[in-house]
């Protein structure tokens, strides 16, 4: 007898094909998340690359226009106008035009930054400040008083002050002793912070030493009476830092103002050198000094004793005249000795400056 209770179970394909499709489209999601994850990275990457770039590139021109923009040198017109309404001031102390105009146009040459040293803080003080327009302007003067007084007013001024040991009635005898110690302390090639030479300054800011100055100009301190320091030292010492120069251009311009003066004249042909009087006129003259090796011990080329001749004409000529100074110099001195020289340059500038 047959068994009629046998069960057939059977499986149909359709669950494994359902199995096998689940799989199958789930690979294709990660595949396809993956694609798209890799696409983001790079096309943000490539955006952070162009950004940058596009960054810097903007940044260097912005750079580059702002250096453009500072070094570039002052108007024609504006420096015109400067030095026009500064030759019309009505202080009794200042530069005319045709004083101011060569200095001027040394300036407007000058290779950027221009180094400019000034020996006096004179009416003319702002001017040169704006004349060399983002170079170095350093002032020195013989009264620390109003150095500071300049420096607290004009912030943008740099001023330092000097104690000089020398008279003008000493001149000649200065000259002397400079020529005796040509080869040691007064040597024409050396730094000035170590010298001990009388003419020397050597009490200077260190930095003042380390500059290559391409221009300098000596309209201090006071000369006009024989007690007075006189610029027998700034003289000398230009004449040193222009010869030292270790780099940037080998010719340094130097101006000595009050050129009619005896001393002016003397001392510039000692240490500065006709041969390098380029122009000159009754009240400035212009020296154009080249760089010298340190083995180098005269100050000029052409040393035909010219200096010593006029040193001692004018040594006589100023004690013939001695006497026509007295009179003026007792009484600036009783002034001075009431009042102090800062008070009375107070009254002379503090109008203009």
């Amino acid at each position: 007898m047959k068994n009629s209770n046998t069960k057939l179970i059977l499986l149909h394909p359709y669950i494994q094909k359902q199995g096998s499709s689940n799989r199958l489209w789930l690979l294709t999601f990660m595949s396809l998340f993956t694609l798209a994850f890799l696409l983001t990275i790079i096309y943000t990457s490539g955006l952070y690359v162009y950004s940058t770039a596009t960054t810097t590139a903007t940044s260097t021109a912005n750079t580059a226009a702002t250096i453009t923009a500072t070094n570039s040198p002052m108007p024609t017109t504006v420096i015109n106008t400067l030095l026009h309404y500064a030759s019309k001031s009505n202080d009794t102390f200042k530069m005319s035009y045709s004083e101011i105009k060569p200095i001027s146009d040394v300036l407007r040459k000058c290779s950027f930054p221009c180094n400019f040293l000034i020996f006096g803080l004179t009416h003319e003080t702002l001017l040169w400040k704006a004349l060399n327009h983002n170079g170095r302007t350093v002032f020195i003067d013989e009264n620390r008083y109003y150095a500071a007084y300049i420096e607290e007013k004009h912030p943008e001024i740099d001023a330092y002050d000097v104690q000089y040991t020398t008279k003008t009635k000493e001149m000649t005898e200065l000259i002397k002793v400079a020529k005796e110690q040509i080869r040691n302390e007064c040597r024409p090639v050396q730094n000035l912070l170590f010298s001990e030479c009388k003419l020397g300054i050597n009490d200077l800011p260190n930095h003042v030493y380390e500059v290559d100055w391409d221009v300098i100009l000596i309209d201090g301190p006071r000369g006009d009476w024989p007690d007075s320091p006189g610029r027998i030292s700034p003289i000398f010492t230009s004449g040193v830092l222009a010869r030292s120069k270790k780099g940037g251009s080998g010719k340094t311009h130097v101006f000595v103002h009050d050129f009619r003066r005896n001393v002016e004249r003397v001392c510039g042909d000692e240490f500065l050198c006709r041969e390098n009087l380029v122009e000159e006129s009754e009240t400035l003259g212009h020296y154009v000094v080249e760089r010298m090796e340190e083995t180098s011990f005269q100050f000029c080329r052409n040393n035909n004793n010219r200096g010593v001749t006029s040193s001692s004409s004018s040594s006589s000529s100023a004690a013939n005249n001695s006497s026509s100074y007295s009179s003026s110099s007792k009484f600036v001195t009783s002034v001075m000795g009431v009042y102090g020289i800062g008070a009375i340059r107070g009254c002379i500038f503090k109008a203009q400056l």
